[in-house]
């Protein structure tokens, strides 16, 4: 077996606004946001690294679920009454509390980004900004696991505050 690293450590490279200032009632996924907008304040040290972002549409956001206290391996999914592994999932309390969510750009000013269909907590840490690009990131599948039924619905769920 490789040997695996001991320590990593991130700082946050901005913070995101959202109108969700409580876990419990906000959407579950970007899909269940459809029109919601925030803001993403990028550091000022940072802003540099915002160039030519613009120029896309849809863009990835990483960050640090920073409301999520420990982690169990086998959870209850919002989507889901059974036990699942946490990897099979998308919840937040997960060994390393990191979370992801795809969301429309819809202007750069200075070091803030202006987006649509936020499904994060008022005030996360942002780890990290990638472009979304299809070619790169959307894949025609045949099999989503445990979820092939249940993920149409994330567009009505909202948090009920089990991973608080």
């Amino acid at each position: 077996m490789s040997k695996i690293a001991k320590d990593i450590q991130y700082s946050p490279v901005g913070v995101i606004h959202s109108p969700h200032k409580d876990i419990k009632g906000m959407p579950i996924q970007p899909s269940g946001a459809k029109g919601i907008k925030g803001t993403v304040e990028v550091k000022k040290k940072c802003a540099d690294g915002l160039k030519d972002l613009g120029g896309f549409e849809y863009i990835i956001l990483i960050y640090h679920f920073h409301r999520s206290k420990g982690y169990s391996l086998e959870v209850k999914p919002f989507l889901d009454n059974s036990l699942r592994g946490v990897f099979a999932t998308r919840a937040p309390k997960r060994p390393n509390a990191i979370g992801m969510s795809i969301v429309r750009l819809l202007r750069v000013e200075g070091n803030i980004l202006h987006i649509e269909d936020v499904d994060i907590l008022d005030g996360t840490p942002l780890l990290d900004i990638k472009p979304y690009v299809p070619d790169f990131d959307a894949r025609k599948t045949r099999a989503i696991g445990w979820l092939s039924r249940k993920a149409v619905r994330a567009i009505k769920k909202k948090a009920d505050g089990r991973f608080r």
